[in-house]
């Protein structure tokens, strides 16, 4: 049980870390700065429990999680991620 929660808590900050690294290659002047690191963190959690998944079911290598994680994150704040607008100066 404490390997799981391990694995779960280093996928979570490896997921808020790609999350704070997607938010320095956005342009300026988003609102919300905060959400990128919660939407990486909530996506390392969803990217592990589909690790686990695939490792219990089919035997997946350890080295599919980082880029589980790293594909969650593009795709949650890219693609399939929220509109951020754009601060708008009165």
């Amino acid at each position: 049980m404490q390997d799981i929660l391990l694995h779960l808590a280093m996928a979570a900050a490896f997921g808020a870390f790609i999350g704070s690294l997607y938010r320095l290659s956005r342009r300026p002047g988003y609102r919300r700065p905060l959400r990128f690191p919660l939407v990486g963190l909530v996506a390392g959690i969803t990217a592990y429990l589909i690790y686990y998944v695939l490792a219990s079911t089919t035997g997946a290598p350890p080295w599919l999680l980082p880029l589980l994680v790293v594909a969650q994150v593009w795709l949650w704040l890219g693609p399939l991620g929220p509109k951020f607008d754009r601060r708008r100066d009165p």
